[in-house]
């Protein structure tokens, strides 16, 4: 019995030398609670800046699309005015055509007034 009591003793005394205390745990564990508490800040301010950009990321790729509408839109319009403008240059040629044919009638009924006055004419001096 003396040897188990002996032993036990032991035993203690060596698992209380190898124990660290209270305050020795503290200081070295207050320096990491400063160092974690002020990596939490960093991260929780970086977390809110991601999601900042990721809004205006988000109202980036609206206005990309956005002006992709508009350009399709610009390009529709500018297709258009194309075809009104080529259509109004045939349009403007047939005018054209049509005053010269009409100038030409105009000039062919002239003569041909004027050759119906002389033969009048001739017939009334006959």
């Amino acid at each position: 019995m003396k040897k188990t009591a002996v032993v036990f003793t032991l035993l203690a005394l060596l698992l209380s030398i190898g124990c660290a205390s209270q305050d020795y745990v503290k200081q070295q564990v207050e320096p990491l609670i400063e160092r974690i508490s002020k990596l939490e800040a960093k991260v929780a301010s970086i977390d809110s800046r991601v999601n900042a950009l990721e809004g205006k990321v988000a109202g980036i790729d609206e206005a990309k699309k956005e002006a992709r509408e508009a350009k399709m839109l610009a390009q529709d319009a500018m297709r258009t005015a194309k075809d009104c403008c080529d259509k109004s240059e045939a349009s403007v040629r047939r005018a054209e055509n049509a005053s010269k044919k009409a100038e030409e009638a105009a000039e062919r009924a002239e003569e041909a007034a004027k050759k119906a006055q002389k033969a009048f004419e001739l017939h009334q001096k006959k």
